[in-house]
């Protein structure tokens, strides 16, 4: 049962600093500076676009889950998954770990995380979400995805846990 539930829960995750520069106005003689012009809004950055992507498969894959569609999920699970969970063995753990959920009530991605390494497993590109949910038999549920980019460059999920 223990296969199924690889042990990809995030990391602690790393906090997002920025510093901000500080312009400095020339010096005029004794003109009032012009006010700053507003900068343009911040386009997403690579690693929150690939959160985005990153979360948006793991919602989708989590909808399976929802409606017990034990051998679409591992389908379309990531190869890495498939090889280190068979489908007898997901097929017999899965309904087992979900079933005593009941049904879906709620779900919220509450963090996502990129990273590009994950302990026990090859570098390369990997976002975790942490989604709170609840369900008709247990209110206070997270559920962990984490999901890698697979060389054909789809997002595709490698990892799940619920506690």
């Amino acid at each position: 049962m223990k296969l199924f539930r690889l042990t990809l829960a995030a990391a602690a995750l790393a906090c997002a600093c920025s510093a901000q520069a500080q312009m400095k106005a020339p010096k005029t003689s004794g003109a009032t500076p012009a006010p700053a012009a507003a900068a343009p809004a911040a386009a997403p950055s690579g690693d929150a676009a690939k959160e985005e992507a990153g979360r948006l498969v793991a919602a989708g894959w989590l909808t399976l889950l929802d409606r017990q569609d034990w051998g679409g999920a591992w389908d379309r699970s990531a190869a890495l998954f498939r090889q280190s969970v068979p489908l007898a063995t997901w097929m017999d753990g899965i309904p087992k770990t979900r079933e005593p959920l009941g049904a879906l009530v709620e779900r919220q991605p509450a963090e996502t995380a990129y990273k590009t390494t994950l302990p026990g497993r090859p570098d390369g590109e990997y976002v975790t979400t942490l989604f709170v949910s609840k369900f008709a038999n247990k209110a206070d549920a997270v559920e962990t995805v984490t999901t890698v980019r697979e060389s054909d460059g789809k997002w595709r999920v490698t990892g799940y846990s619920t506690r």
